[in-house]
C-alpha cells in the first residue's frame, strides 16, 4: 500500500504537481497513506463479521490535475503508476520466488504466495477504469467528452458509486479473478498448481 500511494504522489510531483508533496504523502511511512475509515475500520468489520467479501483502501493521494504536464495523459501517467508499481512487486517477488526451492506451507513459500497474489489482485483491480479507481485516469486521457461526463457523474457519486463498483464486480468477479489467476500462474508456475 505504501510503494502504491508514495509512487502516485512522487510520479504527481514529478510531473509538476507538489501538493502530495507539501501534504507529506511522498513517503514510504505507512501511517501517512492510512484512511481510518477505509483502511482500519471497513476491514475489520468485514473481518469480524464473517463476510467472504473484503475490501479495504488507502486514504487517496491529493492530486491537482491542472498542475501536471500532459494534461489527461500526465493524469494517466499518475493514475497508472501505482497499479503498474503492484505488478512490478510482483513480477519481483516472482523472479526471487521461482529461483528459490522453497516448500509449500512454509513461512517463506506463504509469505511469497501472499505477495505475488496480492500484488497482482491490486494491479488487476485497480487497473479497472471505474472512478475513482486508478484505471479511471488512463480512460479519460482516451475517452471521449461524453464518457468522460458520465465518469464523472459517476466520482461525483462519491462513497455510492464506489458501493455500486463493488457489487458489479462481486457480480462480475468470476471472469476477473480468472484473469488474476492467470497472470499469477504466468509470474509463478509452480505456485498455483
Amino acid at each position: 500500500m505504501s510503494i502504491h500511494e508514495m509512487m502516485h504522489a512522487f510520479t504527481a510531483d514529478w510531473l509538476g504537481d507538489d501538493t502530495a508533496r507539501i501534504m507529506g504523502r511522498v513517503s514510504l511511512n505507512p501511517l501517512r497513506h492510512i484512511d481510518p475509515v477505509f483502511t482500519v475500520a471497513l476491514p475489520l468489520l468485514l473481518l469480524l463479521s464473517g463476510s467472504r467479501f473484503l475490501f479495504g483502501a488507502a486514504k487517496p493521494v491529493q492530486v491537482n490535475f491542472n498542475k501536471l504536464k500532459y494534461g489527461e495523459f500526465g493524469g494517466a501517467i499518475v493514475g497508472m503508476v501505482g497499479p503498474v508499481t503492484n505488478l512490478v512487486i510482483a513480477a519481483v517477488m516472482a523472479l526471487i520466488f521461482n529461483h528459490l526451492s522453497l516448500v509449500s506451507g512454509t513461512a517463506a513459500y506463504s509469505f511469497f504466495q501472499l505477495a505475488i497474489i496480492l500484488n497482482v489482485g491490486l494491479f488487476i483491480f485497480n487497473s479497472i477504469p471505474w472512478p475513482p479507481l486508478d484505471g479511471s485516469r488512463l480512460l479519460y486521457a482516451f475517452a471521449p467528452r461524453p464518457l468522460q461526463e458520465f465518469m464523472e457523474s459517476i466520482e461525483r457519486l462519491g462513497i455510492m458509486g464506489l458501493v455500486v463498483f463493488i457489487f458489479l464486480f462481486y457480480s462480475f468477479g468470476g471472469s476477473i479473478g480468472d484473469i488474476m489467476l492467470k497472470l499469477v500462474h504466468a509470474l509463478a508456475p509452480t505456485l498455483i498448481t
